[in-house]
């Protein structure tokens, strides 16, 4: 069975409102979770994905409302591909995101493939490309009443950073989470290495962009604030945590996180990186998806005895 690359990815917007209403009414993905930052509950976290919820559709945002907005740079985690069924599909959300006045830059050519990149409305940088490997019909995008399933997200299918030295991330990448080398390229003069692995799920990529030009980025709203790759399984896990011991990197240890485990890190170009155990015992709680105040607050046990405080904190005047 295909397992994931990238298991979630997760950004920074400025309202949960808006957040709401582009990720799951406009892009029709599955609206999963309304809960809080763990480390910060104050702090708004928003999950998306397929039906299923599994790793490799998930996309969650943490609402920052005070945060300014990122300065575009390199050292960043840029941008999040989603994969669509077709290439008919792109014509499909052409359209749409005309009608909708979202910022796109039409169908265009990127590594042999038709992409359409577009933006949310606080600047985080998506795109939609043709499903890399495998039919539409082995996935479970959201049944949406204005989105045909024959166009609608199935998950995410790669994943594009921006660094200065692309060769010591990848060598990074390559020995923490046994990717390989698929191919490099050049695009608008600059060098592209493209990383992936065995039987992935969407037949999932990272993309490293080389820039040693720009300034670093500064992270805010419209960032991505970390990329998480997938762990099959604890064991894989606690063996990505010995060869970061091994080489010094500074990391968290490990964590549970309610429905997984996981540990965070910063590889040599300072990107945060999460890896999460592909097993989790997500359920979806059943809820009015569509009304975002009737939804109700998911807590994780450990903070249920603060719902009072919590639910205080977060509450929209």
């Amino acid at each position: 069975m295909a397992s994931p690359i990238i298991h979630h990815v997760s950004v920074i917007n400025r309202d949960r409102y808006v957040t709401f209403d582009f990720y799951h009414k406009l892009l029709g993905m599955e609206f999963l979770l309304k809960t809080v930052n763990q480390d910060e509950v104050e702090m708004i976290h928003l999950f998306f994905g397929d039906k299923t919820g599994r790793p490799g559709t998930e996309f969650s945002v943490f609402e920052m409302q005070n945060t300014p907005s990122k300065k575009f740079g390199t050292n960043s985690l840029e941008r999040t591909v989603f994969a669509v069924p077709s290439e008919a599909s792109l014509q499909f959300w052409l359209s749409r995101f005309e009608a909708h006045e979202v910022f796109n830059c039409e169908i265009e050519y990127y590594q042999g493939k038709k992409y359409l990149h577009f933006e949310d409305r606080d600047g985080i940088q998506l795109a939609l490309t043709p499903l890399r490997t495998g039919a539409a019909s082995e996935h479970a995008p959201h049944k949406s009443a204005d989105i045909p399933l024959e166009h609608a997200i199935l998950g995410i299918d790669s994943f594009q950073c921006r660094v200065r030295y692309a060769e010591a991330s990848a060598r990074a990448f390559m020995d923490l989470h046994e990717l390989k080398l698929i191919e490099t390229y050049e695009h608008h003069q600059q060098q592209v290495t493209v990383l992936g692995g065995e039987n992935a799920l969407f037949g999932q990529q990272l993309h490293l962009i080389e820039d040693r030009t720009r300034d670093i980025e500064e992270q805010g709203v419209g960032s991505v604030q970390h990329i998480a790759l997938n762990a099959k399984d604890r064991s894989f896990l606690t063996g990505v945590e010995e060869r970061i011991l091994e080489i010094n990197f500074k990391y968290s240890g490990i964590k549970q996180r309610d429905f997984f485990e996981s540990l965070y890190y910063r590889e040599p170009n300072n990107l945060l990186i999460e890896v999460a155990t592909e097993q989790t015992n997500f359920v979806k709680p059943k809820t009015a998806a569509d009304d975002y105040d009737a939804i109700p607050l998911f807590l994780p046990d450990f903070l249920e005895n603060r719902r009072s405080y919590i639910e205080s904190r977060i509450k929209r005047t």
